[in-house]
């Protein structure tokens, strides 16, 4: 744990993150910073550690406190199991949050130091959690969307695969219709052909006429010029010029020539009128039967813009099959590349278990060590227990023996007493005498003094 491959959080930032992200109601209320420093509370830490299972493994606390009942005698065992499962689990949770050291002694005895970096390593690991989940529900909901778009499109490819072959397929009913259309069509376009190579060609001919007939109306107007002209001409010499009869009897030949010759130019123009008369209502006729060939045009025309329509719509519905087939295709590649994705991931989830597995056998051997070691301990434990019993058994002999000598002691102490009474009581008649002989003494010599 001196080289850790995780920071080191304070113990605001942990008591708060444990409160929020693990803990919840009462204990979350209660959980406080005296729990971890300056000395950490065994059942505080023990529980956290128990709600940190039911977090990521869903392992319910009273879980650990199910007590092995096929054991002799599970009550010696009561205490040790929830701790022993808590420490089995914990060892196997740890190393994925980079923490390989982890102690028995860190749940019954912890140390505030120790505490803090596993619970910032754990800290860590969590965080680290929510984002990968975090990511894989926003890969879920698109791989989802993206199946619902796939599932969606193959649906409308199916459709519109059903709609193009309803289209290709001509039913037997309108198979007979389509035939005698598509005579009729060609019928009609032939003659249309026809039709417009006469229209042409009367069109021709009617330009032609219009010309013939504007140069001779040009003409027959200069011709009116002319009269008028020679009318007034005419006029004019009539009023300067006295003729003979002669000349005057020439002139009016000549001019009766000339206005039979206007005559004649006039009644061919008139002819010339006449037949094209004729044929301008010739003409108007052609044009009333191509109005009519125009209309029966106009109604192919209408049937092949419907299928036209038709066409462009099943053009669509096949551009929108290609467009779908490439979405699936681009659905198909990003498919794969998820299950390749998801490949690798699972490879390297098998290479994590099969480690994992390796160090939980590890594990499993220290565990059955530490099994074993505990077992040694409880049968030291029976041995020390009996020993116990033993030495209670004598010190309750020796407290028997004790009690009888005190009660000895005290007969002897009162006897004692009762001799010690008669000595000072001895004694002080003693002294009284001694008093009475020391003043009898003294009297004696007194008197013997007062003698001598």
């Amino acid at each position: 744990m001196a080289e850790n491959t995780f920071p080191i959080y304070k113990v605001d930032i942990l008591v708060q993150f444990y409160r929020s992200e693990v803990l919840t109601g009462q204990e979350a209320k209660h959980f406080s910073k005296n729990d971890i420093t300056p000395n950490p509370k065994p059942d505080s830490i023990q529980r956290l550690y128990m709600r940190i299972l039911q977090l990521l493994y869903h392992i319910r606390p009273e879980c650990n406190y199910v007590v092995p009942f096929v054991e002799n005698i599970p009550a010696l065992q009561e205490w040790v199991t929830p701790i022993m499962s808590v420490y089995l689990r914990m060892c196997q949770f740890l190393p994925i949050c980079h923490v390989y050291d982890f102690q028995l002694n860190d749940l019954l005895n912890p140390k505030a130091k120790r505490t803090i970096s596993i619970l910032s390593g754990i800290m860590n690991f969590l965080h680290f959690r929510k984002l990968r989940l975090e990511m894989t529900s926003e890969y879920q909901q698109s791989f989802r969307a993206d199946m619902d778009k796939f599932q969606a499109y193959s649906k409308g490819i199916k459709e519109a695969e059903k709609k193009i072959e309803k289209l290709r397929i001509i039913p037997p009913e309108q198979q007979a219709e389509t035939k005698e259309l598509a005579a009729a069509i060609s019928e009609l376009t032939n003659a249309n052909l026809h039709q417009l190579q006469e229209v042409n060609a009367i069109n021709e001919q009617i330009a032609e006429w219009k010309s013939e007939i504007a140069e001779r109306s040009q003409k027959l107007a200069q011709r009116k010029m002319d009269v008028a002209t020679l009318k007034e001409e005419i006029t004019k010499l009539k009023s300067q010029i006295v003729e003979s009869p002669e000349e005057l009897r020439n002139e009016m030949e000549k001019m009766k020539e000339k206005v039979k010759n206007i005559k004649h130019s006039k009644e061919r123009a008139d002819e010339c009128l006449v037949e094209l008369q004729i044929k301008m209502q010739g003409v108007n006729q052609t044009e009333a039967e191509i109005q009519l060939m125009y209309k029966l045009l106009q109604d192919l025309q209408g049937v092949m813009d419907k299928m036209n329509i038709q066409q462009e719509e099943n053009q669509s519905l096949v551009a929108l099959n290609e467009k779908m087939q490439k979405e699936l295709k681009n659905l198909s590649t990003e498919e794969a590349q998820l299950k390749r994705a998801l490949g690798m991931k699972m490879d390297k989830m098998s290479k994590q278990q099969i480690r994992r597995q390796k160090k939980k056998e590890m594990r499993d051997q220290h565990v059955q060590n530490l099994m074993g070691e505990c077992d040694q301990v409880h049968q030291k434990r029976e041995e020390i227990v009996e020993q116990i019993q033993e030495i209670n058994r004598e010190t309750q002999q020796i407290k028997a023996k004790m009690q009888a000598l005190r009660d000895v002691c005290s007969q002897e102490t009162e006897k004692a007493q009762a001799l010690y009474d008669r000595v000072l009581a001895s004694l002080d008649q003693f002294h009284k005498r001694i008093e009475n002989h020391v003043v009898q003494g003294s009297e004696d010599l007194i008197k013997m003094k007062a003698q001598y």
